[in-house]
Formats: C-alpha cells, structure tokens, sequence
C-alpha cells in the first residue's frame, strides 16, 4: 500500500455563498491523497500498473470549472468522482482551500478536508 499526494494544485474558479463571489472568482488550492496498492508497479515499472494520478488531476479541474456555494460540495463531488471514474483508489482525501475569503477581516484561507 501507498500514498500518491498531488499538493497545491491552483485553480481560478467562481465558488462561494455570495453572487459577487460567483461573478469575480477567487484562488482555490486544492491537495488531494490517494491510498492505493503500490507492490506492481513498485516492481514492473510500468505505467499501466499504476494508479493514473494524472486522470486524477483531470477529474479534480472539471470538478473545479464547476460551480459550488460551498467548499463541502466540492470536496465531496471530488470525491464522487474519484471513485466512480477511477479505479484501484482504497482511500482518497482532498482539501480544498479558497484563498483570502470574504469574512470581514485579513485571512490567509478557509479550507475544507474530506475523506472517504
């Protein structure tokens, strides 16, 4: 068994609570970890054993382009995703994270974390 992390990938998406949000966008991060049996490829080294994380960055933009009022929606149609696209993924975590949001004050981000 391993980890496959993918860190940091940044997206320019219109997610939030508010229309204006919907409208100007703001910067998400998200990072995503998938457990997954790692003893084939670890040994053929081929590609075709292997979990395709780059699919899995594929399904993390789409999901990304489309838009949410909520962080909690979007880790959790991530992960929707995830399992029923991929397979071979044992345990998948994702946080997703919208940068200096709207609350009034000066704050860095508000992330969400969700695992299945």
């Amino acid at each position: 068994m391993g980890l496959i992390l993918i860190e940091n990938m940044e997206f320019y998406s219109f997610h939030g609570h508010f229309k204006e949000e919907r409208i100007v966008g703001n910067r998400f991060l998200v990072d995503l970890t998938i457990e997954t049996e790692m003893k084939l490829p670890a040994a053929s080294d081929n590609l075709k054993d292997a979990l395709n994380y780059q699919k899995a960055y594929e399904i993390v933009k789409s999901q990304m382009e489309m838009k949410s009022h909520l962080l909690e929606h979007i880790a959790g149609r991530i992960l929707d995703a995830l399992f029923t696209e991929m397979e071979g993924i044992k345990k998948a975590t994702v946080k997703v994270s919208k940068m200096n949001p709207p609350m009034g004050g000066k704050i860095g981000s508000v992330s969400v974390v969700m695992s299945r």
